[in-house]
């Protein structure tokens, strides 16, 4: 009688949940995630708590603190990764979500000052820079290789799921927290939830390996060898260029969309109707990679995924229904799964525990530029040349960087994920 060969390790999302430290680190995305969105929220309706700014200013104030919440991803992401190699991840987690939350909570205590705001927005945004390459570099720490697919479509799912959730929950639940505890409510569920997400990454069972505490640390030269390993290491530039393309797609999106709802019957400010259906269909396919993915992973993901983005954007342009667009919308969320999730777990693999720090900042600070840019030149592109001419440009921009990725990546993409 045969004896049974050793069996493979399970994968997808039930061999997760018994990763009691996954779940930990999960729980507290899911809580710190809602909270960097109700945040948002709540900062564009605090200005206008400031002093009687002319109608005309305000406007701009909402600018302002938009920027200032902004401005730090742009510019500190790919520095602060640099510390997150030389400290504890677990530490510089916890830290950072207990340092928002306080931030928080500072706002009532403040002087009533419109620079405060700013100030506060800023500061918030700088800790976020931490935070979020600590994460990244966290999951291979907890996560067994076989399991960073299922892992990664479960932290997709949370993020697109939070942008969907918080934004839409934002403004009726700070309502409520300001019936439920007066004017300075909304301000205590805000940073209540931030602290609530620092006890929960608090007790994360993660062993990292020791530092050694008589390295020196130079930070320009840690810098200089992140780009170095980056040019030199094409499989994890190539992955980090099609994730850029990704982000750069939703963002021109977010944009297009509100042209896009009128030309289907929506008024313009229903655009959040396109751009739920997009989430909905990337958490599926998150979901499906994330159960499923080692069926899949003989098959070329990324080349599907963008050229399936391709050409659903090139026909947007020519829809008048809605029920098709929002069927098309789900189709792009789909392709968009099977681009980005296949491409962190690439990262994750092939990044060495020493540069995970420094790669996932340079990462966050380029996703951070991707989402800003398009921001301010599709609407002006849509202006000058026409919607259609560029939904149709992007579509094929996108297919032909499916062709380039898939090139780039097919001889090692198999074996990596």
């Amino acid at each position: 009688m045969a004896t049974p060969g050793p069996q493979p390790p399970s994968s997808g999302f039930q061999s997760l949940m018994r990763n009691r430290g996954f779940v930990i680190l999960w729980s507290g995305q899911i809580v710190s995630q809602l909270a960097d969105k109700i945040f948002f929220v709540l900062l564009i309706a605090l200005v206008v708590n400031y002093p009687n700014p002319p109608q005309f200013l305000e406007n701009s104030m909402r600018s302002a603190v938009m920027i200032a919440n902004t401005l730090p991803a742009v510019f500190v992401g790919s520095a602060a990764g640099i510390f997150v190699d030389r400290w504890s991840k677990k530490q510089i987690l916890w830290t950072t979500t207990l340092g928002r939350g306080l931030l928080v909570l500072l706002i009532p205590l403040l002087p009533n000052q419109f620079y405060w705001l700013l100030l506060i927005a800023f500061s918030e945004s700088i800790l976020t820079q931490f935070f979020a390459p600590a994460e990244q570099a966290a999951i291979p720490i907890l996560v067994k290789s076989h399991n960073l697919m299922s892992a990664n479509a479960l932290f997709t799912t949370t993020m697109m799921g939070s942008l969907v959730v918080g934004f839409a929950i934002g403004e009726p639940v700070l309502t409520w927290a300001t019936t439920w505890g007066g004017i300075n409510g909304r301000v205590y569920l805000v940073g209540g939830l931030y602290v609530l997400s620092a006890v929960v990454v608090g007790i994360l069972p993660m062993r990292e390996r020791k530092k050694d505490k008589e390295l020196a640390m130079h930070p320009w030269q840690d810098l200089k060898s992140g780009f170095k390993y980056l040019r030199k290491n094409r499989l994890i530039s190539n992955a980090m260029v099609q994730l850029t393309i990704l982000y750069c797609v939703f963002a021109a999106l977010s944009v297009l969309a509100i042209g896009l709802a009128d030309r289907i019957g929506l008024k313009p400010e229903q655009f959040g109707f396109l751009l739920a259906a997009t989430g909905i269909g990337l958490i599926l396919g998150a979901g499906v990679l994330g159960q499923w993915g080692e069926r899949f992973h003989h098959l070329p993901l990324p080349l599907v995924g963008f050229c399936s983005m391709g050409v659903v954007l090139t026909v947007f342009s020519f829809v008048h229904h809605v029920w098709v667009a929002l069927l098309l919308s789900v189709l792009l969320g789909l392709g968009a799964a099977l681009v980005g999730v296949p491409m962190q777990t690439l990262i994750q693999v092939q990044t060495p525990p020493d540069m995970r720090g420094k790669v996932f900042g340079f990462q966050n600070n380029v996703v951070n530029i991707a989402l800003s840019l398009p921001l301010a030149i599709a609407g002006l592109l849509a202006d000058a040349v026409g919607l259609r001419l560029v939904l149709t440009s992007m579509g094929i921009i996108v297919v032909i960087a499916g062709f380039w990725a898939w090139r780039n990546t097919r001889n090692v993409l198999q074996d990596v994920i």
